[in-house]
């Protein structure tokens, strides 16, 4: 039997762009969101490589151009706000930054006359016989599906009702983010700016105009009252960052201030398999990889190389998780070799390696900046 209905669970990028696919094979498709609408927050994410092609083939290039950032390089900078050094961001023409609430909303306005969304409700139960798979809701009636596919990131519910607990995928990778909207317009459109201390980086990003706050962090695992508790998150945030300059103490009280604010875990997700009978995972809640936005064009990719295996086995559900796993895993090997160069470049975990990687930026900034004055060949 053919896939004729999908539940996918999760209304974010992989989620979004999958049901974009699946809608436009004609298969009736319903993804279910835990948030009550589309979400309005969250840092700039990277769309490049070969997430730019897909996006192309989904006629969302130039509306993805016009949301996008200016931003060309990352500054870092002393305690009084004085220039270090600088390198190049990734974007290139090939590639986009792109604010990550509304690449979710493009990429949900994309397929939204082919596919149901349902908001402000989520699955309590997935009881699949083979042939299909029953699933309960939090407010909605039960239905049935012939293929549930989970979408739902890093904390995947999807995943832990399947497969179980959490914590036999995720390995902690010492660090955290937690970020905030500043509500203020951005000095410099094209500079991210960082501070450091050993072990701690505060990151200003001017999004596309409205200045953003990131905090990232080296720390243990958390015990799981401070990983749900916003207060708590609050004030461990206060107390990790209490002693640093430069706009810090601003930065604190607007975090604190705050009712829109993200926090969590820099964590790795490793499964043996992504698929159990009609049940599929996607995305973050597959293989979380990411670090400050860079697992957005892999949540598009690997959506997408799920939907065309998919179309291409319609009849035979094993043989397209099995082409779908054995393509994106490949991808997703590669990014991982270079987690832990972007984390020690990001927030060295001393204050040797803070001046090392600081004497790098120093030294791009001056060879650039030499670079620029060098005269031109004459034309002859």
């Amino acid at each position: 039997m053919g896939v004729r209905s999908v539940l996918v669970v999760g209304a974010g990028i992989a989620g979004s762009t999958l049901a974009y696919w699946l809608g436009r094979e004609g298969i009736a498709t319903t993804v279910v969101e835990l948030a009550r609408a589309q979400r309005s927050s969250g840092s700039p994410v990277d769309v490049r490589g070969l997430a730019v092609t897909f996006v192309t083939q989904m006629h969302l290039q130039e509306p993805l151009r016009e949301a996008a950032t200016r931003v060309t390089r990352l500054v870092v900078v002393d305690t009084r706000g004085r220039q270090i050094g600088w390198i190049p961001t990734q974007a290139t023409a090939h590639g986009l930054e792109v604010p990550r609430s509304d690449l979710s909303a493009l990429l949900t306005g994309a397929g939204r006359d082919r596919v149901e969304y349902v908001y402000d409700d989520t699955i309590t139960a997935l009881n699949d016989d083979g042939s299909g798979v029953d699933v309960s809701f939090e407010r909605a009636k039960p239905r049935r599906f012939d293929l549930v596919v989970g979408a739902d990131g890093l904390h995947s519910r999807v995943r832990r009702l399947t497969f179980g607990p959490e914590e036999q995928f995720t390995t902690h990778l010492g660090m955290y983010i937690a970020t905030t909207d500043l509500a203020r317009p951005a000095a410099d459109v094209r500079s991210v700016v960082m501070h450091n201390a050993p072990g701690r980086a505060v990151v200003i990003h001017p999004t596309t105009g409205r200045e953003g706050a990131a905090f990232i962090f080296r720390h243990p695992l958390l015990p799981a009252d401070v990983a749900r508790d916003p207060q708590l998150q609050k004030q461990l945030l206060t107390g990790v960052y209490s002693d640093l300059g430069w706009r810090v103490p601003e930065l604190l009280e607007r975090f604190r201030a705050s009712n829109d604010v993200y926090f969590d875990a820099v964590s790795r997700v490793r499964l043996d398999t992504w698929s159990r009978s009609r049940i599929v995972l996607v995305g973050d809640a597959a293989s979380c990889v990411s670090l400050l936005g860079e697992g957005s064009s892999m949540a598009i990719i690997g959506a997408t190389t799920l939907a065309q295996a998919l179309a291409s086995h319609p009849d035979d559900l094993d043989t397209a998780f099995r082409v779908y796993e054995q393509v994106h895993r490949r991808r997703l090997r590669r990014r991982q070799r270079g987690i832990s160069l972007t984390s020690h470049l990001l927030v060295p975990a001393t204050r040797l390696g803070t001046d090392a990687r600081n004497s790098a930026f120093r030294m791009w900034a001056v060879l650039a900046a030499g670079s620029s004055r060098m005269p031109r060949a004459r034309r002859r």
